[in-house]
């Protein structure tokens, strides 16, 4: 039998009277198995430090699923060829197999977390101080390894870059113009290991430009909605009723009058109970100083409420589902949404500020500004100190050594007993005469 032809290909059948496959050659090696049922597939016959083997083509068919005559052909060629260059090409597939499984399981491994991790490990040397790169990284815990962190680096595509920037780009457009930037890094630093491949999904000329508006161009929100402080303790008591790690944190950033961030990087390293003290480090602050925050007893009580989850000093206090893994910054928001859900439409929320805005977390600090402001004695440099906030007067802050811890303890106690004030029963005159009749 010559050479086959694809109609014979295609029209030889399997010999009743057999009762194994039968093969059918094309030459050099080459032959058309087919087996009960008319099942056809390809084979390669060579012989090896004089043992006989056979390699496995594929079965026939039409390309992409099958293997034409054609291309069994040129697989067969290319065996011969691997023979002729002393490579047993069996050894060979099977090496390009393990080879294939190995860079899909590095590839798996190769999250943007790790590769986060192998950029700051080679800048290390070159960071001017060990707290850059600190809050290089804190920033990318807060706002990307909750979204992208376990994917793939090799996968991450710019829907992915979006899904981290649209929510934060208008709400804080410094931090999130850094984020990109910090993205576009690890981005670039996968790239140059090989671990990934193509354009930048973060860079932003010819590119995210065209999607997001100019992080300059951006209004900036001046004031945070902040409810009146008049209003904590009915607000504590709904939220308190609340289930959740995210309504814990954000009870504990009430008491605290902490930023956001600070308490969802928070870890149980940073605490000393007994001195009932937290002292947030300079790379989580955004002064870069650290900060020691006194703890009233209603802080140290949902402390009490999350301790059963910590298993190490170095957990997070506040961990989100994925263990030790921060709360997002949308979580925090969520819990004060929810509150505001049910509201008829065109009412206004039901817990809102002075002008009718719905409040968000970070308003709960102007809130126990306005407070301390109006009912308490400590004065404008205590509570200053309580936000953390920068003394711009560099005259001032040159004597201003002292963070005034002891005299912000009553501070924060007042401002606890303030939150879980019971809300004020009113009575209508309605009601007070009808008792009086009565």
């Amino acid at each position: 039998m010559g050479k086959l032809s694809a109609v014979m290909v295609k029209s030889l059948r399997f010999p009743g009277d057999k009762a194994r496959p039968v093969r059918f050659g094309d030459g050099d090696g080459l032959y058309l198995q087919v087996a009960p049922g008319d099942t056809k597939s390809w084979l390669f016959r060579y012989t090896l430090n004089g043992k006989a083997r056979e390699m496995g083509l594929g079965a026939v068919g039409d390309a992409p699923d099958g293997v034409p005559l054609a291309k069994a052909r040129i697989l067969a060629s290319e065996a011969r060829a691997k023979l002729r260059n002393g490579t047993d090409p069996i050894g060979n597939r099977q090496a390009e197999r393990e080879a294939k499984a190995k860079a899909e399981v590095e590839a798996t491994e190769r999250t943007f977390k790790t590769a986060t991790a192998a950029l700051l490990e080679s800048k290390r040397a070159g960071w001017r101080n060990a707290k850059h790169g600190a809050q290089w990284l804190a920033t990318l815990e807060a706002h990307v390894f909750p979204t992208i962190g376990d994917m793939p680096i090799a996968a991450i595509c710019t829907a992915d870059v979006l899904r981290v920037l649209r929510p934060i780009w208008e709400r804080v457009p410094e931090t999130a113009s850094r984020v990109r930037q910090r993205i576009e890094a690890v981005l670039d630093a996968a790239r140059v290991k090989g671990w990934r491949e193509g354009e930048n999904p973060a860079r932003w000329k010819g590119h995210l430009a065209g999607e997001l508006p100019s992080p300059r161009k951006v209004k900036r929100v001046q004031h945070r909605p902040a409810l009146p402080w008049e209003q904590m303790g009915a607000f504590m008591t709904a939220l308190s009723e609340r289930d959740g790690i995210a309504s814990l944190a954000l009870r504990f950033v009430i008491l605290t009058a902490a930023r956001t961030g600070e308490v969802r990087g928070m870890r149980w390293r940073e605490v000393d109970l007994e001195g009932k003290v937290w002292v947030v480090p300079g790379d989580r602050m955004k002064a870069a100083k650290t900060h020691r925050v006194p703890l009233s007893p209603a802080a140290l009580a949902i402390m009490a409420e999350v301790r059963p989850l910590m298993t190490k000093a170095d957990d997070l206090v506040f961990p989100s589902v994925r263990k030790n893994v921060p709360l997002s910054d949308m979580a925090l928001s969520e819990v004060v949404r929810r509150m505001n859900e049910g509201a008829e439409a065109g009412t206004l929320p039901p817990w809102r500020d002075a002008e009718g805005r719905a409040i968000v977390p970070h308003g709960f600090r102007s809130t126990f500004r306005d407070w301390a402001g109006e009912t308490r004695p400590e004065g404008r440099e205590v509570v200053e100190r309580a936000l953390a906030h920068t003394i711009k007067d560099k005259a001032e802050a040159a004597y201003a050594r002292s963070d005034l811890l002891e005299k912000r303890r009553p501070l924060m106690d007042a401002w606890a007993e303030q939150c879980h004030r019971a809300p004020a029963t009113v009575i209508t005159l309605a009601s007070a005469d009808r008792r009086k009749a009565g």
